[in-house]
């Protein structure tokens, strides 16, 4: 069980990002959130098995929307509490 941090910049906001990260986090039992920022980026925390949430990356990025020109990672403590993935708005 890992949890990571990711900024997500290109055309990432206004084209249903969050909406996917939290069907595709859910659809692979990883908890955490995402939320857009001020500068245009998306931030996400993702905490679940390492190979679940490459594959949540996957399902993102495929949209013809979505065009991720760069993911910036980080591995951040595990937060034990947390219970589900969420989108803020």
């Amino acid at each position: 069980m890992v949890r990571k941090r990711f900024r997500f910049t290109g055309r990432v906001q206004g084209v249903g990002f969050r909406t996917r990260a939290k069907y595709a986090a859910r659809g692979m039992c990883i908890t955490g959130w995402v939320k857009n920022e001020w500068d245009g980026s998306v931030v996400m925390e993702a905490q679940g098995a390492e190979k679940a949430i490459d594959q949540m990356l996957i399902m993102i990025n495929r949209s013809d929307y979505i065009c991720i020109d760069s993911i910036e990672s980080e591995k951040i403590p595990l937060v034990e509490s947390e219970t589900s993935f969420t989108a803020v708005y």
